[in-house]
């Protein structure tokens, strides 16, 4: 059983979670504001976060402004559904 780091629950998996989705990496803006290391990033999701993460916010937005854990837990729509979740 793992935690997932967003919705604290405990599933019998989780998933991989690039914080700067692989399809911005040749983005110049994002070479030039993060390191390699930071791109390559990822965090272990529930299945459930994982897909509503990717339903709420795009790539571009998600590399961004919501590039950790903190800062997808902000987002109105991703705090909404966490919310849901754990009711």
């Amino acid at each position: 059983m793992e935690d997932c780091p967003l919705c604290q629950r405990e599933v019998p998996f989780t998933t991989r979670h690039h914080l700067i989705p692989r399809t911005v990496h040749k983005n110049k803006w994002f070479k030039k504001n993060f390191t390699k290391a930071q791109m390559l990033e990822t965090v272990g999701l529930c299945r459930d976060c994982h897909k509503e993460i990717h339903k709420f916010i795009s790539e571009k937005e998600m590399g961004k402004h919501y590039y950790t854990v903190q800062k997808l837990a902000t987002h109105p729509k991703v705090a909404n559904f966490v919310r849901w979740l754990n009711r």
